[in-house]
């Protein structure tokens, strides 16, 4: 199967120079088709262009027995679909077995969020006199004021801001960016953590290890998705909230609460980042909750 490994090959160089992926996903694509390649081995199929689509079958039903999610199958297809459909493009197949291969549909999950009281809780714990009480205040409402993934959140770098017209650049999936204003609240509370917190907490690192990321740990040093999910953590036992928060749901809130208050669907598309209205339109969802309630409650006939 010595040609199978060199056509991965070429197909990571495509998702790294063409469609410009992150490592991680190139990492997932590259376990998808790996997975593919063990099946091969066990169905004694030495080369691609042996596969047929009534192999691509037996692969949905092995994957099915292994019991996973929808969710899961169908990035698995879809990898499948992308690799096969490359080395067609490529020539060095003439077809896609998996072009006809429908993905299962995936189930559509409410996304979760925070009420406004619950937000006003999280926001009135952190001690804002100590450096990592500033550095924890401004964490969540950059999350919550701006919408953006935690990991365009760790990786602003102090050059991104401006406070002068409150915008942080975004550097988000694909190598795209984006510039996402910020409130007044963010305002302060990142003005407040950079003059003050942070360099507090970066003196505890050498001339050398100095670096320009906006949040840092209790050491000084970068601050990562894990680092927040414990900082998250920390707060919302000290707040005793029976939750369970995840740092994504801060996006979450952000969205729902823009559509709540009336903000057009394309515009909370285009500061979230999304390349396509489909993926913002699940909060539609939530705010269909939210004005049934208002209807019932006001509604002289409901």
């Amino acid at each position: 199967m010595d040609n199978v490994k060199i056509y991965l090959n070429f197909f990571v160089e495509y998702l790294q120079i063409e469609k410009n992926y992150s490592q991680y996903t190139i990492v997932s694509y590259v376990a998808d088709i790996e997975d593919l390649f063990s099946f091969m081995k066990e169905q004694a199929i030495i080369h691609l262009e042996e596969i047929t689509y009534n192999d691509t079958r037996l692969y949905l039903t092995e994957l099915h027995k292994r019991e996973y999610s929808r969710k899961t199958i169908s990035r698995k297809v879809s990898s499948l679909r992308s690799f096969f459909k490359f080395l067609v493009r490529e020539e060095k197949l003439s077809e896609n077995p998996f072009s006809l291969v429908s993905l299962p549909k995936r189930e559509q999950k409410i996304p979760q969020f925070l009420y406004e009281e619950e937000i006003e809780q999280l926001f009135s714990i952190s001690d804002c006199t100590n450096p990592l009480g500033q550095r924890n205040q401004a964490l969540i409402e950059v999350l919550y004021g701006t919408g953006i993934r935690v990991s365009e959140c760790c990786n602003i770098q102090l050059s991104d801001i401006d406070l002068y017209i409150g915008t942080v650049l975004v550097h988000g999936k694909g190598g795209k960016q984006r510039y996402v204003p910020f409130g007044s609240y963010a305002h302060d509370a990142i003005e407040i953590y950079i003059n003050d917190g942070r360099k507090s907490l970066l003196n505890k690192l050498s001339k050398q290890d100095q670096h320009s990321y906006l949040f840092v740990n209790h050491r000084g040093s970068h601050l990562t998705d894990r680092g927040v999910r414990h900082v998250l953590n920390e707060l919302i036992k000290k707040a005793s909230l029976t939750l369970h928060i995840h740092p994504h749901m801060f996006r979450h809130t952000f969205a729902t609460h823009l559509l709540n208050e009336g903000a057009d669907m394309r515009s909370v598309q285009e500061l979230l980042g999304h390349s396509h209205l489909s993926s913002t339109q699940v909060y539609t969802h939530v705010t269909k909750e939210h004005l049934k309630k208002i209807y019932l409650s006001h509604h002289p006939r409901a």
